[in-house]
């Protein structure tokens, strides 16, 4: 009933020895190191780990509706928040964006369209990559697209809570640092005698 070892093979040859056949090959799937990009977009974690995922313990300083820690800075957000954009977008750049000209295209984003939100949460995820803040407390164009003044009254808190003087830019920082002048915000001792 069932043909015999040497005729089946006589059979696989006779059929499969054209020129055109080619023998499929089995490539196994590549399970490396994944590669993650250099910035953090607000939909990708840049927490990978062969356990699963990594628990951060960076945490943003103060929280989204603390707008009034800063009253005045709080005001102008509420105002014109495309001052507070700009002053953030050139730290985060690292001084490749002028406070001027972010705060142009800010201010013309809102103008036209309303849609600010989006290219400023792009910044929020920079900031989030180069301190490794988590996205909290929800996607980073959720919140600046729901609470942009409190979200960026909270990115400007950061920075300034992380030693930067938002109103001088970024070169100047840069000279303080080199410089040695930067100093660690101050603490309200909250005892006394």
């Amino acid at each position: 009933m069932y043909p015999a070892v040497d005729e089946h093979e006589e059979v696989y040859a006779a059929h499969h020895r054209h020129p055109g056949y080619v023998l499929p090959v089995v490539v196994p799937p590549n399970y490396g190191t994944p590669q993650i990009p250099s910035y953090a977009p607000p939909y990708i974690s840049t927490s990978v780990s062969v356990r699963g995922p990594v628990i951060r313990t960076n945490r943003w300083s103060t929280n989204l509706c603390h707008c009034t820690e800063d009253p005045g800075n709080c005001l102008v957000t509420c105002f014109c928040p495309c001052v507070t954009f700009g002053l953030i977008a050139e730290i985060v750049d690292k001084g490749n964006t002028t406070c001027t000209y972010a705060g142009a295209i800010y201010g013309t984003l809102l103008a036209l369209s309303g849609l600010s939100c989006l290219y400023s949460c792009y910044y929020r995820s920079k900031l989030r990559a180069q301190y490794d803040l988590p996205e909290a407390p929800c996607m980073d164009c959720l919140v600046h697209f729901c609470c942009e003044t409190c979200a960026l009254c909270q990115e400007y808190r950061e920075l300034k809570n992380r030693g930067f003087d938002l109103s001088i830019g970024w070169e100047a920082n840069m000279e303080r640092q080199r410089q040695g002048a930067i100093v660690s915000p101050v603490m309200s001792q909250s005892m006394t005698r």
